[in-house]
């Protein structure tokens, strides 16, 4: 099959530059630790803010020194708890999942960033070494109180 010189030059190239996309993807993905939310489990949205259910109580809970699971449950216009504090240096997964609709969870200054699906539980971890307050927000439009569906984490040194 005969290809003409220019289309074979732009076949070459643009095979080339997918190639060094893919390479400056997957280098900066090991070097800045970006993570894909892991959907952990499935629950009925339906009772999963039950008593005696993970979620029916969420919050932070501590594991070890310096070792920490945060279950955060969001639903209509507010995430439970809205709260969390931890002391510096402290690694924390993050347990979330959906009431009633899809959400997403934006945690400032760090590579925290999922969507949040209801039936789904999504984890994510992250070390906090610097103190401060990193503030969360959901990110996927939910509804005509969506502006107010946001909270903090509250790094202490």
């Amino acid at each position: 099959m005969h290809i003409n010189r220019y289309e074979k030059f732009w076949i070459i190239l643009s095979s080339l530059l997918l190639v060094i996309f893919a390479a400056a993807v997957a280098t900066s993905s090991i070097a800045y630790g970006v993570q894909v939310p892991v959907p952990e489990q499935r629950v009925d949205p339906r009772l999963v803010a039950t008593p005696g259910n993970l979620f029916g109580e969420p919050g932070l809970r501590e594991l070890a020194p310096g070792r920490y699971e945060a279950y955060i449950l969001s639903q209509a216009w507010s995430f439970s708890p809205r709260e969390i504090r931890i002391p510096q240096g402290s690694t924390v997964t993050f347990y979330m999942t959906s009431r009633d609709v899809q959400h997403g969870f934006k945690l400032q200054g760090t590579n925290i960033n999922m969507m949040v699906l209801p039936g789904q539980v999504s984890k994510l971890t992250a070390t906090f070494d610097k103190p401060g307050t990193y503030l969360f927000m959901c990110h996927e439009y939910c509804g005509v109180g969506h502006q107010s569906m946001y909270g903090q984490l509250i790094v202490e040194g």
